[in-house]
Formats: structure tokens, C-alpha cells, sequence
């Protein structure tokens, strides 16, 4: 069976939850090499200024090398927990389904994770149990530069600008002001949205 080949990132943006909402098979890539400026470790959200980069501090090498995303340690001396839930918060308060979820979403920026990976796999699961759809499980188990299947490993990269697939519109909270933001993280179309996230997504 061929699978969809998705990057695991932080919540990931719209254009990463089209498949999952669909059903397809996915299949998560968890074998590769970390590299920087990606949605491993970022989420963009629509803030009272515009599109704003929460970003996970990482524990980086003593030395040149590559490490696997797989092996990516969190640095958690930093505040990044409180800093992001309290972004969040302030840049959601106002929308119409903050409040509903706010509770369910919380906890994963009351807990300590020392692993990159297992912080966003608990984030997917949330988001998949908040969505009412099941969580892929399936994961890489070596790299393959070219992989058999539908590959979207390409959407990791934050600075990919070819992201079609939120080609709908949405009102967002500050759209009166900045305008519509596309493909920010799912937590926007969810926070807006709420129960007609996965229809709008599985219309695309």
C-alpha cells in the first residue's frame, strides 16, 4: 500500500493536515536528519501584529555534525513553555473556540519533554483526539532519499512558499487588520473553526 510520507512537526501548518483529515495512510519520516529553520521546532500563528514564529529551543551539538530529528533533545532552560501557551492565549483569547479547547491543549505546556520528536508526537495525538480522527502511528523505520511513496517530506521547510493546499479562506481573529494569513498551524483553523475543521479540510 502506497502511504502519504509526512514530516512530524511542531502542530504543523494547514498544508500538513489535509492527508491526515482525509484518512490516507500516512506515514510519519522520523529517521532524518535535523535541520534548522523547519516545522520540527516551529509554529506560526496570526497574532494582533501578524504571522508570528513561536520557536522550540533545541539542544544543539558540541560539534559539526548531523544528528537524527529522532535524537533531538529539547533545551528547557529556556522559558519556551510559558512563552508560547501565553502567545497563544493572547493571540486566541477572542476566537470562538479558544475556550473549548484551551483545556485539553494546556497540559502539553504544563509537561516537561526532554525529546523534540516526543513532544510532537503528544501534540499530534491531542490534536487528532480534539478532531475526532484517528492518530497515524506508522513511522519510518530507515531513510530513504527517494521513497516509494507519496512524499511531502518537503513541506518541513519553513521557508517553502509553495503550499497550495489551504487555497480556502477562513476568517482568523486579527483578518480585519492583517488580512487572511494562509497555511499557519492547524491550531489557527481549530481555534477559529472548531468541529468544521476536518470538513473544510477534506473538501480540499
Amino acid at each position: 500500500m502506497t502511504h502519504t510520507l509526512l514530516p512530524l512537526a511542531y502542530a504543523g501548518p494547514i498544508s500538513h493536515w489535509v492527508p491526515i483529515c482525509k484518512q490516507q495512510p500516512i506515514l510519519w519520516e522520523v529517521e532524518d536528519f535535523y535541520q534548522k529553520q523547519t516545522y520540527r521546532n516551529r509554529m506560526e500563528i496570526h497574532a494582533a501584529n501578524g504571522k508570528l514564529m513561536m520557536s522550540i529551543p533545541i539542544q544543539h551539538l558540541g560539534y559539526d555534525g548531523h544528528q537524527k530529528y529522532k535524537d533531538v533533545q529539547i533545551a528547557n532552560e529556556f522559558p519556551w513553555r510559558r512563552n508560547h501557551w501565553l502567545s497563544l492565549k493572547t493571540a486566541y483569547q477572542s476566537s470562538p473556540f479558544f475556550e473549548y479547547y484551551e483545556d485539553d491543549i494546556a497540559p502539553l505546556y504544563q509537561d516537561r519533554f526532554e525529546s523534540l520528536l516526543s513532544f510532537n508526537i503528544q501534540v499530534m495525538k491531542k490534536i487528532c483526539e480534539l478532531l475526532q480522527i484517528q492518530a497515524p502511528q506508522e513511522t519510518t523505520k530507515t531513510y530513504l532519499k527517494d521513497s516509494p511513496h507519496h512524499d511531502l517530506r518537503h513541506l518541513i521547510d519553513a521557508k517553502n512558499t509553495k503550499a497550495t493546499s489551504t487555497a480556502f479562506e477562513y476568517t482568523q481573529v486579527f483578518s480585519d487588520k492583517n488580512g487572511f494569513i494562509p497555511d499557519l498551524s492547524i491550531l489557527d483553523l481549530l481555534f477559529n473553526n472548531g468541529p468544521e475543521t476536518v470538513p473544510l479540510l477534506q473538501s480540499q
